[in-house]
């Protein structure tokens, strides 16, 4: 296990129980330079999680909550008129900052929501035709709520498409729970929590994983499964090419923090769900009788996995 990563998760465990998963998640999007859609029911973490997150690695945190009066502009930025200075200046919105909690993003506008295109996919924003890049590392992380589906917008597939990973943690179970109730008993240890990351560790993880091989029986049955999900009957439309390469990203990230120079098949399934799932639209058909993470685990289960060596890894 990758020592940044269980730094992390150390840190993580002093406030909240039972998200090592979450947080690994989490580590493997920030390294491949991803973004993640996080869908729970209120009060799970989700914000307690990306401020541990900023805290850990002494990053910028900002949070902004999404409703429908949001505009672009509250998001990005705006060159206004200062009558005192007879001049127009330039406020700079949330996003230039390393983690973004995009809170219920699914309750503004789509033209609010689209504001965050540019800078997920470019780590830029454009402000009256003059762009300004974002410092890195840049994570964004929005929530939604599930069971709450009055007044609020869905995300186009489009921007779907952008987050690197969905991912949920659900309820605590009764011992983490009741360690929760112990660690919050004299208050608030979040207060506590110092960075265990540089910054320039960050960087430099990120492009230690773009060297992580991955041979071809391995790069065949990730592709497999990702052209599987295009001819599944319950699909609609299937995971995209920016899809595909998140997804091998992300197996590459995998390996690299279990300490392995080449990806292994478990790599590739283990990653499938979280990766592919929300890039899914499903039939009508597909509405009925599944759920996207079914389909992907029926693919998995279709698919056969190869068998070699790490030696054989070019």
């Amino acid at each position: 296990m990758n020592k940044n990563l269980e730094s992390l998760k150390n840190n993580v465990r002093t406030v909240l129980t039972g998200k090592d998963k979450m947080v690994e998640f989490i580590f493997i999007a920030m390294i491949c330079e991803g973004h993640l859609l996080m869908e729970d029911v209120p009060g799970t973490g989700k914000t307690m999680m990306a401020k541990i997150i900023a805290k850990s690695i002494k990053g910028k945190f900002r949070r902004v909550q999404f409703t429908p009066d949001l505009l672009p502009s509250d998001i990005t930025g705006i060159r206004f008129f200062n009558p005192k200075t007879q001049n127009f200046e330039l406020k700079m919105g949330p996003v230039m900052t390393n983690i973004l909690l995009a809170d219920e993003i699914n309750r503004a506008t789509p033209r609010a929501q689209s504001s965050l295109l540019e800078v997920m996919e470019e780590r830029q924003v454009t402000i009256e035709g003059e762009t300004f890049a974002i410092d890195k590392p840049f994570l964004v992380i929005a929530t939604q709520n599930p069971i709450e589906s009055q007044g609020t917008f869905a995300l186009p597939e489009a921007q779907m498409d952008r987050f690197f990973m969905q991912i949920s943690s659900g309820y605590p179970d009764f011992n983490e729970e009741k360690e929760m109730l112990r660690l919050h008993r004299m208050g608030n240890p979040l207060e506590k929590i110092e960075a265990v990351i540089e910054q320039e560790t960050i960087a430099h993880l990120q492009e230690q994983v773009k060297a992580v091989k991955m041979s071809e029986p391995v790069e065949d049955y990730l592709l497999h499964i990702v052209r599987a999900t295009r001819a599944h009957d319950w699909v609609a439309n299937g995971v995209s090419p920016r899809g595909t390469l998140a997804f091998m990203r992300g197996a590459q990230a995998k390996a690299l923090i279990h300490g392995r120079d080449y990806v292994v098949p478990e790599d590739v399934k283990a990653m499938a769900a979280p990766i592919l799932a929300h890039r899914l639209v499903l039939s009508m058909e597909g509405e009925l009788h599944a759920t996207k993470e079914r389909v992907i685990n029926a693919v998995l289960e279709h698919i056969d996995v190869p068998v070699e060596a790490g030696a054989s890894q070019k």
